[in-house]
């Protein structure tokens, strides 16, 4: 489905980043999976460097997956006491990164006139309000948002934009997430539970992700594919 195709992945080699580079390999692509200490997603420079030396070493790139980001108990402060490093970083993260990334991938895409997609990892957050959550689920909102007027942008250039958002999918960093939430202050009187009864899977979001790349999801663009389990149908 995505053979000899290359990604970049941001956030690629932990948690969601993990199972959705995992899955395209599975599917035959190449993965430059970033971390942060290959590249800081927050610093233009920086991501357009990466980008170069990505382009350098696997003679081609088909697109990027903007999953680097703040989640989990580090994304949790309550609105009233957030500091503004906080809200700084966060903003920096979960928003100019995949800016920056998308902004490098399509510069080049469009230089070597090819076509190509661009997929962000979103959240229900950007649909469903979270305790202590403010910060971050505009941050998602803004990635729903930025999807749709990126997709206007770009299709002329035949490149695609569209993004997941995952619901409550199971990581190392947020595997005690409504305890460390409880403990953090909030009430808990907000939590949904999933009405197909478990955490997802990062290779789920993955699966996803390898839809909106592949040439079958050649007429999707501007599209947020929410991947809950049914959280958000109540």
């Amino acid at each position: 489905m995505l053979n000899d195709r290359v990604y970049i992945v941001t956030g690629g080699t932990t948690g969601i980043g993990a199972g959705i580079s995992a899955v395209l390999r599975g599917y035959g692509a190449r993965v430059a999976a970033w971390r942060f200490a290959d590249c800081d997603v927050r610093d233009p420079a920086q991501v357009e460097a990466a980008t170069a030396a990505t382009v350098a070493e696997y003679g081609r790139l088909d697109g990027v997956v903007n999953n680097a980001g703040l989640t989990g108990p580090i994304a949790l402060a309550s609105f009233l006491t957030a500091s503004p490093a906080h809200v700084d970083d966060m903003l920096a993260t979960n928003l100019k990164g995949p800016i920056y990334c998308s902004q490098a991938f399509a510069r080049h895409a469009v230089s070597a006139g090819q076509p190509g997609a661009i997929v962000h990892i979103a959240s229900v957050g950007a649909y469903a309000a979270q305790e202590h959550a403010a910060v971050y689920c505009a941050t998602k909102a803004g990635l729903v948002a930025l999807t749709q007027a990126m997709a206007l942008e770009l299709a002329p250039h035949g490149i695609r934009v569209n993004a997941v958002a995952p619901g409550d999918i199971l990581t190392p960093a947020n595997a005690n997430i409504v305890a460390e939430v409880k403990q953090g202050g909030a009430s808990g009187r907000y939590l949904r539970s999933t009405p197909l009864g478990r955490r997802g899977s990062p290779e789920e979001i993955g699966e996803a992700v390898a839809f909106l790349l592949s040439d079958r999801s050649s007429f999707t663009t501007g599209a947020t594919l929410t991947v809950d389990g049914g959280l958000l149908a109540y």
